[in-house]
């Protein structure tokens, strides 16, 4: 049984309008409570309604950033886990991120074969690396049931990212909590560092939360070519390609976009390409101005100050 004022609560709807909705639909209640049969057509009412999830951020005093209204972009400034736990469930259609692991970079100690800057500075402001998301077992399981719950049962895909160090020390767990359904392989077309044999590759899990909704067509291939971004302005800044191959085949306009690694917002760009709703969050201060910069000079203008042109290497991008 489910209480009408936990529904409201958890999902982000006023309880005023999920009352009327019952009466409406004549739902039988009893003593505030309604039965699993009845939950699952409530819940479908609730996936449609709008600006749950401003309003349940507004609510919990989420240090929001930035927002564009007329885009429907948002941002905030929080811990990932936290940020997550603060929005509604069943809120978002497509999660699409690159956690900032520190799994390979603890554990390999390369030197000067560090991946980007000097991870001496990892987490200080002034330096070239960020602080990066603990990847133990138990901390990411925390955030995976997390994105599980925020995740529509309906429509909900969602994309990580991974290193090779993670994928093979985390990539299973996703199996706990999500259906996947691909390994996706990004190909940087240009190799990189390495003190065995030289990187050129990272990964990515594709699955869905429970339900079977395809991705938009079959022309999609499960090996991506895009150019690494050279001399990037923010750490592992990662193609608007990469973030946009995801997002085509997995949304539709008006659908909402959740990363909460937001980084330099290339996941926020790739949204706003293709006619979608995005909320993301970032704990680090860099991160917030280079991404309100980034966001705002492409909505004035079309103009991506932190990727110049694209970083396809075919003629013809396979979703075009």
């Amino acid at each position: 049984m489910y209480k009408t004022s936990e529904i409201a609560a958890e999902y982000g709807i006023a309880k005023s309008l999920l009352t009327k909705y019952i009466k409406e639909e004549n739902i039988p209640v009893v003593n505030e409570e309604i039965s699993k049969k009845y939950f699952q057509t409530i819940l479908s009412f609730i996936e449609n309604t709008e600006n749950r999830i401003e309003k349940k951020l507004k609510e919990s005093n989420a240090t929001f950033k930035y927002n564009d209204e007329k885009n429907k972009v948002n941002i905030y400034q929080d811990d990932v886990i936290t940020f997550l736990k603060k929005l509604p469930s069943n809120s978002v259609d497509v999660i699409t991120t690159d956690p900032a692991y520190s799994g390979m970079n603890n554990k390999l100690k390369l030197g000067k074969g560090r991946i980007v800057g000097k991870y001496a500075d990892k987490g200080k402001e002034n330096g070239k690396w960020f602080g990066e998301f603990e990847d133990s077992e138990k901390n990411y399981s925390i955030f995976l049931t997390e994105c599980q719950r925020v995740l529509k049962k309906s429509t909900g895909h969602i994309y990580i990212m991974f290193d090779s160090y993670s994928l093979l020390s985390l990539g299973n767990i996703v199996r706990n909590h999500f259906d996947v359904k691909n390994l996706i392989t990004w190909d940087k077309v240009n190799i990189g560092m390495g003190h065995y044999f030289r990187r050129r590759h990272e990964y990515i899990i594709f699955a869905t939360n429970g339900n079977t909704r395809k991705i938009r067509n079959r022309s999609f291939p499960d090996v991506w070519r895009f150019k690494r971004i050279h001399n990037s302005k923010y750490p592992t800044q990662k193609p608007v390609e990469v973030f946009q191959a995801m997002i085509n085949a997995s949304a539709e306009e008006n659908y909402t976009i959740c990363d909460p690694f937001l980084g330099s917002a290339s996941s926020a760009i790739a949204a706003i390409k293709n006619n979608c709703n995005f909320v993301g969050c970032d704990i680090s201060d860099k991160s917030m101005e280079t991404s309100i910069n980034r966001i705002s000079k492409y909505l004035e203008d079309g103009t991506d100050i932190l990727q110049k042109k694209s970083m396809a290497v075919d003629d013809k991008i396979f979703w075009e």
